[in-house]
């Protein structure tokens, strides 16, 4: 997961925005007659994702007179719409990462609401419940609503999880080596958090992820590796290893190319030539 800062953009001028082209005026009306409850709601999503209590906001079908499908068009058509008025504020938090906040992979695609607007359509364009995404855990998270704080999704702009070492891989023996990842929960952590971290890994199925791109990786250095096994043995290969583990994990920590590089690194059957079968 990446962590960044929680967008700037106010709820209320964003939802404003939005609707300030609908041309009905009774719909107009009715949309408008909810500003205070966005307001509201989008301060109360704030304060309960800070403290992890997101499980504690009120399901509502029906904002003042306005449905859940008008809520999910003010979205759809006024914010995501290529031409529609909201579309600089979906810009400008689409564009506020290159890599999806989720799996910290793939590229963007698309925003996530972290809260589904089809069960929580108030916070439909509430910035705070809006992450760059790609298409893939936007599909795989689907319209989870959680029950209890152990349920909650982590959320990138409320929870950091990159300060301590919890993803770590193994090295599977094989023509060619395989790497599986798993998570270990640091010590100081709570069960709460462990369980999150836990949830999140498996739902977004980063395990596959991960060990595809360790097995692409893998394919693009075996030639490097090779030379430098011919020449200087084992030990300089886990040389060469530990350096692309030190430099992989002070970019990201938890991220899965520092977690291969030191499987790599720790297992003595691929740096004794294990790299080297196709």
């Amino acid at each position: 997961m990446i962590s960044m800062d929680c967008p700037t953009l106010d709820a209320t001028d964003v939802f404003i925005t939005c609707i300030s082209r609908v041309r009905d005026p009774v719909l107009k009306a009715r949309l408008t007659a909810i500003t205070d409850d966005v307001t509201t709601a989008s301060t109360d999503y704030v304060d309960k994702a800070r403290n992890n209590r997101l499980h504690e906001v009120v399901r509502q079908a029906i904002i003042g007179d306005v449905t859940t499908a008008e809520m999910e068009k003010v979205y759809t058509q006024r914010m995501a719409g290529k031409k529609s008025p909201g579309r600089a504020a979906y810009d400008e938090i689409f564009n506020s990462s290159a890599k999806c906040l989720l799996c910290a992979q793939r590229k963007v695609d698309t925003l996530d609401h972290h809260l589904p607007k089809a069960h929580y359509p108030v916070l439909a364009v509430t910035p705070a419940n809006l992450l760059p995404a790609c298409a893939s855990c936007n599909k795989a998270k689907l319209a989870s609503i959680p029950a209890t704080a152990d349920e909650a999704a982590l959320h990138p702009y409320f929870d950091c999880i990159e300060n301590e070492r919890w993803l770590h891989g193994q090295v599977v023996p094989g023509i060619p080596a395989v790497v599986k990842f798993r998570v270990e929960t640091p010590g100081l952590w709570t069960q709460q958090l462990a369980n999150r971290v836990e949830q999140y890994f498996d739902s977004l199925s980063l395990g596959d992820l991960y060990s595809a791109e360790a097995a692409e990786e893998l394919s693009s250095i075996r030639h490097q590796l090779k030379g430098i096994y011919a020449g200087e043995g084992i030990q300089g290969v886990r040389e060469e290893l530990l350096a692309r583990y030190e430099s992989a994990s002070v970019a990201r920590l938890n991220g899965w190319r520092a977690a291969t590089y030191q499987s790599f690194a720790e297992n003595d059957w691929f740096c004794d030539g294990g790299f080297a079968h196709e």
